[in-house]
């Protein structure tokens, strides 16, 4: 049996009941999105999405071909890590540091590693950013560091002027620096190229490297020798604990034809991938036309994805967190978790709103017969024949 996991990442799905505290009230991701673009989405209408509570700006078709619901995240947070994490298991306390700023002692440190000075260092959106250094940085060879409101410390270099392998050994010393006190989520490469005013970031060649996480359904599944795919930037978010194979992906289409691939393979296990377009090339961008386009490109390879399933195979599309690409600012923000899925038994089975996102991870648990005693209460009942 195959249990498939889609991270449609960012496409949350109405603020939580905490996101004033975020500066996020009001904040819907899919609704305000299909809204400013008249976007048409017929077959995730058909799983069930106009029937999610909360969502207004869909159709709700009477007979949903799938099970619907939405999640709320429980974790202190809004960012990949803490999102993906809570799915298989891991409720954070506390949120990951973030910085304005990195003090004085990290930034001396990092740049004795790389043998160079630095540009930046502040909060930014990473397409401003190089706009605004990405010239100096061609003359001096200086690497663009920058940060935002997640808990992340992103270095960008252009690839005519630092190779890849240099970028990522400096940020490999990033995440070395990056501990106690300082630690953050995710150290992130930004290769890029071009010239000033089209510079172009290399999405295909992002690396982000996760301080480790403590133990998830990853590991229990790997554990009782179910395998772990992980596509997209899933092996990373994880730091490679519990995945047993990666597949790189640089887009949303690559993303689905991977998943398809491994599906047609006829894996037993679990198959796990991030869509990351949604959020990276258009969310943080503020883009609501191309956030759009991306939703109608992903729901018209719905029925491919469906078509290549096997009678008892699971899929489940979820989101780790919304950035809203109508609302102000360039950060994510605080939403519900899109839950939607296809399966034997899943047409028309409301699963309202879960506790947390973990309920995720408990229900890859036991779809796959493995036990697992954490976080979560799983709703497989619902997905398949008992």
């Amino acid at each position: 049996m195959t249990v498939t996991v889609i991270v449609l990442d960012s496409v949350g799905v109405g603020a939580l009941p905490d996101a004033e505290a975020f500066g996020d009230l009001g904040a819907h991701t899919l609704d305000h999105t299909v809204r400013a673009t008249g976007v048409r989405l017929p077959n995730l209408a058909r799983l069930g999405l106009g029937r999610v509570p909360g969502v207004a700006s869909i159709p709700a078709v009477d007979a949903p071909e799938g099970a619907f619901g939405r999640m709320l995240e429980r974790s202190p947070g809004k960012d990949t890590t803490t999102g993906h994490w809570e799915f298989m298991g891991v409720v954070l306390d506390a949120p990951f540091r973030t910085f304005e700023r990195f003090p004085d002692e990290v930034m001396d440190a990092f740049d004795a590693a790389t043998g160079r000075g630095h540009l930046g260092n502040r909060a930014a959106s990473g397409t401003t950013i190089l706009d605004e250094l990405g010239e100096r940085h061609l003359a001096t060879g200086e690497p663009i560091v920058y940060t935002s409101a997640d808990s992340v410390f992103q270095v960008a270099a252009h690839v005519d002027v630092v190779p890849l392998e240099t970028l990522y050994a400096w940020c490999e010393a990033a995440r070395e620096l990056l501990t106690g006190p300082y630690a953050v989520a995710r150290v992130i490469a930004r290769p890029f190229q071009g010239a000033p005013g089209a510079f172009e970031r290399l999405h295909a060649k992002r690396r982000d490297l996760s301080v480790t996480p403590p133990r998830t359904v990853l590991n229990a599944l790997q554990e009782a020798g179910r395998p772990v795919l992980a596509i997209g930037k899933i092996g990373d978010i994880y730091d490679g604990s519990g995945i047993d194979e990666v597949r790189k992906t640089g887009s949303n289409e690559a993303g689905v034809d991977a998943t398809l691939a491994a599906l047609h393979e006829g894996r037993d296990g679990l198959i796990f991938t991030n869509l990351v377009d949604f959020d990276a090339a258009y969310g943080h961008r503020r883009d609501p036309d191309g956030y759009g386009a991306a939703l109608a490109a992903f729901d018209a390879r719905l029925p491919e994805l469906r078509a290549a399933l096997d009678p008892d195979d699971v899929l489940l599309l979820v989101s780790d967190h919304g950035n809203d690409p109508t609302w102000p600012g360039t950060d994510h923000t605080r939403e519900y978790g899109l839950l939607l899925a296809a399966g034997p038994t899943a047409a028309g089975r409301d699963l309202g709103t879960r506790g947390g996102f973990s309920d995720l991870g408990a229900t890859v648990a036991e779809l796959l017969d493995v036990p697992w005693e954490g976080p979560g209460r799983s709703f497989a009942s619902s997905l398949r024949h008992a």
